[in-house]
């Protein structure tokens, strides 16, 4: 068993549902300090974080490179439905099945190994490495990497390339990497009616009538054209609600649960604005509470890229596309101090899945592409 393979078992046998770390992070830090790490743990309510550092010899003139991740995942779900337990590392068919194979534990393993491996590889190297590691990825986001990224930047820390282990990749390791992720602003609509009898709607104003002709402009709008890296942005509704219940009663208000899910040529403040004069143009009394769940994020063909594309293709023989597909992760708290952010990980086709897992013929090209990486970058 090689020692990635070995850590990747050892951090999922930990049952480390979000937001409890289970001293995943504690597994770590002993092996991170043994390659020279200055380690620092930073709890944020009950979310445990990780920063660790290993400064190479030019560390005020070299590159800062960053691997990040998460130790917690999601719940499994019925334990019954599993083939085997789901926090018993189980290798079968030429597969490791566990909760966490694939998002993202085999890539932290891989970010230590890769590290460690590169360390002894060079010792003077001249650049600097570091891990930034959460345990509130799957969980609301609110006391993980935010929170690390508002103490560096208050410190004036420098971080020039980061990695991020999501799985990215689609039929097979190192065939897709993302170079940014759309933002997500969502909205809770409500529209104002006169409750009344179905009987007598001259005595009602019913806001579900009064909402449809402005839902169907809202849905026929062409927000922008998205751009090289971003598909056009998409607004979609997830939810309406309006009614007491029976049938002979015209609602008192309608409620329209809606979502943007928006690349860089649009803003938040710009969807808002558009939003509300479509809304006012129908004459609607209504209220709307917008929630931002991400800014989008973009890292344009750089360094990083480079060297990633340089290390899957050294490594695994093929040409990774870039995308920006998917939900949103940690990567958009990192883009605010960090210029290049990319995400590369496994395959991504069972994550969240009831039998989650990774072929184990990838565990050890994964860690090979992170310190390939380093390899180029920081050297």
């Amino acid at each position: 068993m090689t020692r990635t393979l070995a850590l990747t078992e050892e951090l999922i046998a930990r049952a480390s549902v979000t937001p409890d770390d289970l001293d995943c992070q504690a597994i770590i830090v002993r092996r991170l300090e043994a390659a020279g790490f200055d380690c620092e743990t930073i709890v944020s309510s009950d979310v445990t974080n990780l920063w660790a550092v290993k400064r190479g010899r030019a560390a005020r003139e070299g590159k800062l490179l960053v691997f990040a991740g998460h130790t917690d995942v999601v719940p499994t779900g019925p334990v019954e439905a599993w083939q085997s337990a789901p926090f018993v590392p189980t290798q079968r068919d030429g597969k490791l099945f566990g909760r966490g194979a694939a998002d993202m534990k085999t890539s932290v393993a891989g970010f230590v190994v890769a590290s460690e491996e590169f360390i002894a590889a060079h010792p003077d190297h001249a650049g600097s490495i570091a891990l930034l590691l959460t345990s509130d990825e799957e969980g609301p986001a609110t006391d993980g990497t935010v929170k690390v990224v508002e103490a560096l930047q208050a410190r004036g820390e420098r971080l020039d390339y980061c990695v991020v282990g999501e799985p990215t990749s689609v039929d097979t390791l190192g065939d897709m990497v993302k170079n940014g992720r759309r933002g997500s602003l969502s909205g809770k609509l409500v529209v104002k009616g006169v409750q009344g009898h179905i009987a007598y709607p001259h005595l009602a104003k019913n806001p579900i009538h009064l909402a449809a002709p402005a839902l169907s402009d809202l849905a026929r709008v062409e927000w922008d054209q998205g751009n090289e890296y971003f598909p056009p942005t998409s607004w979609q509704m997830s939810n309406i609600h309006g009614g007491t219940g029976a049938t002979n009663v015209i609602p008192g208000t309608v409620t329209i649960d809606f979502n943007f899910r928006f690349s860089t040529a649009s803003t938040e403040e710009n969807l808002k604005q558009r939003v509300h004069a479509i809304l006012n143009a129908h004459g609607l009394d209504y209220t709307i509470a917008w929630t931002l769940g991400g800014e989008p994020f973009l890292t344009p063909r750089g360094d990083l890229s480079a060297a990633l594309s340089g290390a899957i293709h050294d490594e695994l023989g093929i040409e990774p596309a870039l995308s920006t597909t998917g939900g949103t992760s940690d990567g958009r708290f990192i883009a605010k101090i960090c210029p290049e952010v990319i995400e590369f990980g496994p395959p991504n086709a069972t994550i969240h899945k009831i039998d989650e897992h990774i072929e184990l013929a990838f565990v050890e090209p994964l860690k090979n592409v992170y310190r390939r990486v380093l390899e180029k970058l920081v050297a």
